[in-house]
């Protein structure tokens, strides 16, 4: 075997460039950008998402047509599709258990719909419907109990099985875009305003608790699932807000980088991280501790 006893010509030179290329290659997949799929199947624009509180592969997405899909996430399909309403689907929520879910749209009504498909030959309708005042613009179910919260001209607390809310609560004249439940501490709920408040309300009290009055309107929040007096909160002035309940009078955190509004704002379930979502077109993954996102 002719052999070249140059050090600089590697007997395998192309076998190793190749080996290099390859893991190259997988590096640059590893390290690509997160995307994984699409969701297409929505005729118009997505108005609100859900999670489902049991099932990971399980997401409800409602439409500016009245329209709620359920996706599969492994298999990346649209399992179920609902004529809901007549207009947007203003807001949604799953039930606690992961049986029902409930969803507000501007015809009104809240409806209670079944999670799984009808079966063979059933018509596909609500379980209950409530035909409201006003048009709700968002709602939330409590973590443990038959008990949901509605927002539009004020907070409405239901139970499910009446027609008419338990309680009503205001602090202000303004439209309320957003209301959420407290995860740990089950009775309390926060909820965002058009005149640029956030309002924590206690149930039990049946009264708001605090307020905070920012400089520009917060768009909406979202609680810490483990730690139960924060809170991070959506605001038009390009930044997301964390608050720890007991002292509103400073922010614990200010999130910068988003270049516009901040549309939406969701916790992971350690509570260590939040993923805000924004009118610039970008999705940011923010520590909760770091004032920029990683």
């Amino acid at each position: 075997v002719p052999r070249n006893y140059d050090p600089a010509l590697h007997p395998f030179e192309v076998p190793r460039e190749y080996t290099r290329a390859l893991n190259a290659t997988k590096l640059e997949r590893v390290f690509a950008k997160p995307f994984l799929s699409s969701l297409d199947g929505h005729r118009d624009g997505v108005n609100c998402m859900a999670k489902h509180p049991k099932s990971l592969s399980t997401v409800l997405s409602g439409a500016c047509d009245g329209e709620v899909k359920i996706w599969n996430l492994t298999k990346r399909q649209c399992i179920r599709t609902i004529q809901a309403h007549e207009g947007f689907v203003r807001g949604m929520c799953a039930r606690f258990c992961g049986t029902s879910f409930f969803t507000v749209g501007d015809d009104k009504t809240v409806k209670q719909w079944k999670m799984e498909s009808p079966e063979y030959g059933e018509e596909e309708e609500p379980v209950h419907t409530i035909l409201g005042k006003t048009v709700y613009t968002g709602i939330d179910h409590h973590w443990k109990e038959a008990v949901f919260a509605t927002c539009g001209h004020q907070v409405d607390i239901w139970d499910e099985q009446r027609t008419s809310p338990m309680c009503s609560l205001t602090w202000g004249f303004d439209s309320i875009s957003s209301v959420k439940f407290n995860p740990i501490e089950t009775y309390l709920l926060g909820s965002c305003a058009s005149d640029r408040n956030i309002v924590l309300y206690d149930m039990r009290k049946s009264t708001p608790l605090k307020k905070v009055i920012l400089n520009m309107r917060t768009n909406t929040l979202c609680w810490n699932p483990m730690e139960a007096f924060i809170f991070t909160a959506a605001n038009e002035d390009y930044n997301l807000y964390t608050f720890d309940m007991r002292f509103l009078e400073s922010p614990v955190m200010v999130h910068m980088d988003h270049v516009s509004a901040v549309l939406d704002v969701d916790y992971s379930p350690t509570g260590k991280e939040f993923v805000s979502a924004s009118f610039d077109k970008s999705v940011r993954i923010f520590p909760v501790d770091k004032g920029h996102s990683r």
